[in-house]
């Protein structure tokens, strides 16, 4: 599950950066299947900053766990910007951590159509200012990934903490 890692691989980075702000990150999933949170603790020291990792497959855990509007999931479906926003605020929140993470996406090899193809993803990030400060942000990005279901998931993941890290050192 390495085919897509840089060097060094973004979840050690991340886990630096975490670590020189003195923040904490946890993670909304749902075509990651819990990948993002492996990915994370395969970092020795990880607990330092790594808070959990949610799968989050369905609506009704989406709604359950994450809070995600039904309002959304009707209007846009579970693979929307919407929804990965809804995702990275609600585990961030739940999770009472500095930054939250979500993925929601078509990992295939069925399931896409024109809009969203095979290999779609959103990526949502979440950032918690402190209280009153009105600093709290959260941003998504598309992307699409060529591959097999397992490529195109490891891409998710990895594309999330990138997504991450890079708004953790713009911070």
């Amino acid at each position: 599950m390495h085919e897509f890692a840089e060097d060094p691989p973004v979840e050690e980075r991340i886990g630096d950066a975490l670590r020189e702000t003195n923040a904490t990150i946890a993670a909304a999933e749902s075509a990651t299947g819990g990948l993002i949170g492996s990915l994370l603790t395969d970092v020795p020291g990880s607990s330092d900053y790594f808070d959990r990792s949610v799968v989050t497959y369905s609506y009704d855990a989406k709604r359950d766990v994450l809070a995600v509007p039904r309002e959304d999931l009707d209007e846009h479906g579970a693979v929307s910007e919407p929804v990965a926003r809804a995702m990275a605020r609600g585990v961030r929140d739940t999770a009472d951590t500095t930054w939250g993470v979500a993925t929601t996406g078509i990992a295939g090899p069925t399931g896409g159509d024109d809009a969203d193809p095979v290999g779609t993803v959103y990526v949502g990030v979440a950032y918690a200012g402190a209280w009153g400060s009105g600093e709290s942000t959260s941003s998504v990005e598309r992307y699409v990934f060529d591959g097999d279901r397992l490529a195109v998931k490891e891409q998710f993941a990895r594309q999330a903490l990138r997504d991450a890290l890079a708004a953790i050192e713009a911070r």
